[in-house]
């Protein structure tokens, strides 16, 4: 007997959970949930309406990205973003990154040089409008064509597992007028040195852009 030919899913749909980890991911990026503050769950579920085991396995989830903590005694609370966790955060990205863009650079192709310009363009447009939630998705997508145009999957799954706390350093630093250059403007430097197929200058666009970044962040956490 012949097996039947399925077509694969590539979209797979969202549950329950996903659904509530995304709006609660959403919420502590940003701000909605200060830092320290207590995730109780009769609240939690009475405003998204779902199960105390939803929100439960919620929080776990959260708690293993790093975005929630578990305190003996008082519970779940949302994590402190400190400058010792953050700067070990850029360190990390400096290596991921700069391999990542110097890689792509070198495997550019007019198709890959496209998908980075309109990821590029998305993020410009939610610059634009101001809105803080879009913003960080299209900059995460930006990233993850870098990645994969780099061949780095393994990389990008380890950048993966610590997005949640890149992207509550990126709500911090984007939110400042203090930097030396608005991220988006490094964002193009990076498009740019790789649509060009320059690595080194890739890497260059991904450092200064980096380097920016980290000092924005230990001025803001110090100064809290």
């Amino acid at each position: 007997m012949t097996s039947p030919i399925m077509s694969k899913i590539n979209h797979q749909p969202q549950t329950l959970r996903d659904i509530v980890q995304e709006r609660m991911r959403e919420a502590i990026i940003s701000g909605q949930f200060a830092p320290g503050e207590r995730l109780v769950e009769r609240p939690l579920c009475d405003q998204l309406g779902v199960s105390r085991t939803v929100v439960r396995e919620t929080i776990r989830y959260l708690e293993a990205e790093g975005l929630v903590e578990i305190l003996p005694g008082k519970g779940p609370i949302v994590a402190q973003l400190t400058w010792a966790d953050a700067r070990q955060i850029y360190d990390i990205r400096q290596m991921l990154e700069t391999a990542a863009a110097t890689e792509c650079a070198r495997n550019i192709t007019p198709q890959l040089a496209e998908q980075l310009k309109t990821a590029l363009q998305s993020l410009q447009e939610a610059v634009v409008a101001g809105v803080p939630t879009p913003m960080l998705r299209a900059t995460t997508e930006f990233y993850r064509i870098i990645f994969d145009g780099a061949g780095h999957n393994v990389a990008w799954e380890i950048a993966q597992r610590l997005n949640g706390r890149i992207s509550r350093l990126r709500a911090v630093t984007l939110s400042t007028a203090e930097r030396q250059k608005p991220g988006p403007a490094h964002m193009q430097d990076i498009c740019e040195a790789i649509v060009s197929g320059d690595a080194k200058a890739a890497q260059a666009a991904i450092e200064q852009h980096l380097s920016d970044a980290k000092d924005t962040a230990e001025r803001l956490l110090q100064e809290k």
